[in-house]
């Protein structure tokens, strides 16, 4: 059976990725495999140092196998420490675009940064935290506050983009499609 491009076309299964998404998403894994690697390999390295303290080794091939041995498990360690930090880092940081994107999808774009804020910790403390309620009200007002750090950011690089710039169009454009 020969298929028409028509056809083809409708079959045709398109996913479109806000440009945002990626770019918080993949600084976040960058920074959490950074702060993962340095806090798995400095447990890893104190980890071998405590459970190896009472039998140093005697000769020079001792040793040599005792620093081996350390680099092997702090490495280990690293790259461990990595893979949970940055999966951590980019699950949170999914949430908040997430929710953002949710937020702006539906009309609330005027309160998105706060929205998310709130939302992503209100997340992460039920699914991660479990902390104590008044520590969960602090938390939550903590979101509050960085979503509005993020809301007046935001604004400020609206209002520095020049009237006819591209950039300005097209935001206004969005504003209105939203509006």
């Amino acid at each position: 059976m020969a298929t028409t491009e028509d056809e083809t076309e409708k079959k045709t299964v398109r996913l479109s990725i806000p440009q945002r998404v990626l770019g918080v998403c993949g600084t976040a894994f960058v920074v959490g495999t950074a702060i993962g690697i340095m806090r798995g390999g400095r447990a890893a390295s104190l980890r071998f140092l405590a459970e190896n303290a009472h039998r140093p080794p005697t000769t020079v091939q001792g040793w040599y196998f005792y620093k081996k041995t350390k680099n092997y498990k702090v490495m280990l360690g690293a790259l461990k420490g990595a893979g949970t930090e940055a999966s951590r880092l980019t699950g949170l940081s999914l949430a908040y675009v997430g929710i953002e994107e949710g937020l702006q999808r539906t009309g609330w774009g005027g309160v998105k940064e706060v929205g998310a804020g709130v939302g992503r910790r209100q997340c992460s403390r039920q699914c991660v935290d479990g902390l104590p309620r008044q520590m969960a009200m602090r938390a939550i007002g903590l979101g509050g506050i960085a979503g509005g750090v993020m809301t007046a950011v935001e604004w400020g690089r609206e209002r520095e983009r020049p009237a006819g710039s591209p950039e300005a169009r097209s935001y206004n454009k969005r504003v209105e499609r939203v509006d």
